[in-house]
């Protein structure tokens, strides 16, 4: 792709609208200094002491950031909680220019959350510590079911694109269960000149009609082990039916749409990295991309650029905008 080229792509995400559908989670980072540590007079165990609280959208929420920071209109849709850590997520979407009305709060539902304990390090670094998870395990009640599948018959009209966010491993305790895979792919049939797709942990076979992103562990969990790279985007593709996103890693992405693949190198890069979020990342840069009316191959070059980008921001949930995409570029063209 030519410099011009992926500028005239990148001025075109301005314009593209996007609903975000899937589950959200609060990351929450505690900085821990350990030179403050007390012992607590009633246990006698270590009372660590957080110096420092951040929180920022985290799994759909991710790609939210990423998406705004590429300059595209988002909405977000998703079930949290009646709690502290709810409000904490909304006010970091709306801070980021997210639209929240879509979002459904439950006071039966817990707000997913990421507590990552970070320890402060001598020479100001951070090194994480083991997390906090919160989610929810019992099923999504039908009427909150309910809820996000009339918000989403009402949505889909009025973007350019649908990105699924599917994070939750426990089946059908998630934003996304076998109902709302159902009607996804029902609007993508009907909407054929819209984007939908895909990104899911443990179900990304259960996806059809839209295109999907997996990893190659992902893949060979419904295809089968021990499969080549061209037989699992085969596998995935009479599945899915939709063009496929196989990502590899250091080596970067392998794209399938039914009758050709292409290979899109990862972007090198040097120094430490921290890979949470990389993956959000590049779904953005891939679905803004694909909006904005470039070709599959296009939109995966721009993928591994935003991931490139992300990589690179350490102890945080990074994105990406369109001028560190371009500076990626430029570094990887000499």
């Amino acid at each position: 792709m030519e410099s011009q080229r992926l500028k005239d792509i990148l001025r075109g995400f301005c314009r593209v609208r996007l609903l975000v559908l899937g589950d959200y989670f609060l990351d929450e980072y505690l900085v821990v200094d350990p030179s403050l540590t007390e012992t607590s007079i009633e246990t006698g165990l270590e009372a660590r002491q957080v110096v420092e609280i951040r929180n920022s959208p985290g799994a759909a929420g991710t790609v939210c950031s990423n998406l705004v920071a590429m300059g595209a209109q988002v909405e977000a849709m998703g079930i949290i909680g009646d709690d502290g850590n709810g409000y904490e997520l909304v006010r970091g979407l709306k801070e980021r220019g997210v639209g929240t009305e879509l979002m459904v709060m439950a006071a039966d539902r817990s707000t997913p959350t990421y507590t990552k304990p970070m320890k402060k390090l001598p020479d100001g670094t951070e090194d994480e510590m083991e997390r906090i998870d919160i989610k929810n395990r019992s099923a999504t009640p039908f009427v909150l079911e309910q809820r996000v599948l009339a918000n989403l018959r009402a949505a889909v009209q009025s973007v350019d694109g649908v990105i699924i966010g599917d994070q939750v491993d426990e089946d059908e305790c998630g934003v996304v269960t076998a109902k709302v895979r159902a009607e996804l792919a029902r609007l993508s049939v009907q909407n054929r000149g819209k984007v939908f797709f895909a990104d899911s942990r443990s179900r990304i076979g259960k996806f059809s009609e839209v295109m999907i992103k997996p990893n190659e562990k992902e893949a060979a969990a419904v295809v089968g082990t021990g499969l080549d790279e061209d037989k699992l985007v085969r596998g995935l593709y009479r599945i899915a039916r939709k063009p496929v996103f196989l990502t590899r890693g250091e080596q970067g992405i392998l794209i399938y749409d039914g009758r050709k693949s292409w290979h899109c190198p990862a972007v090198p890069v040097c120094g430490p990295i921290d890979i949470v979020g990389a993956g959000d990342s590049a779904t953005a840069g891939i679905v803004a991309a694909l909006c904005s009316g470039a070709s599959l191959v296009e939109a995966g070059e721009i993928g591994n650029l935003a991931a490139s980008v992300t990589i690179r921001k350490l102890g945080t949930t990074g994105t990406a905008s369109q001028q560190e995409v371009l500076e990626a570029f430029e570094r990887m063209a000499g």
